[in-house]
């Protein structure tokens, strides 16, 4: 089955940077798009961004435009987002996604990791 393993958050200071990992199985990763989506407390998913199959082509919420850059490995089978310039507001549970959670109607037929807490507080 398809399994997505989030890692590489915790808690930094307004400013810092944060560089999550999504290790993803299970599929053929290669083929697939892939995106982040954000969970902040007491509000709904947010979709972040998404990165084509090849990598080539990236997409940005406006609100992280120039500050966070999704990236893949395919040889590793693993999705990134690297977050700087980090502001409290961004403080959520960000989740990797299999597909383009820009583009579906029903983000729940998308596969989902389990999430991890970036954390932005001084």
């Amino acid at each position: 089955e398809v399994q997505l393993v989030e890692s590489g958050g915790g808690m930094v200071q307004p400013g810092g940077s944060l560089r999550l990992s999504c290790a993803a199985s299970g599929f053929t990763f290669s083929m697939s798009a892939m995106s982040w989506v954000r969970q902040a407390p007491g509000k709904g998913p947010e979709w972040v961004s998404v990165i084509n199959y090849s990598g080539g082509s990236t997409y940005y919420a406006d609100s992280v435009k120039g500050r966070f850059t999704i990236s893949r490995d395919i040889s590793k089978n693993t999705l990134y987002l690297e977050m700087n310039s980090l502001k409290p507001e961004n403080t959520a549970l960000y989740y990797c996604v299999r597909g383009r959670a820009d583009y579906v109607r029903e983000l729940r037929s998308l596969a989902w990791g389990q999430g991890t807490q970036g954390t932005v507080s001084s």
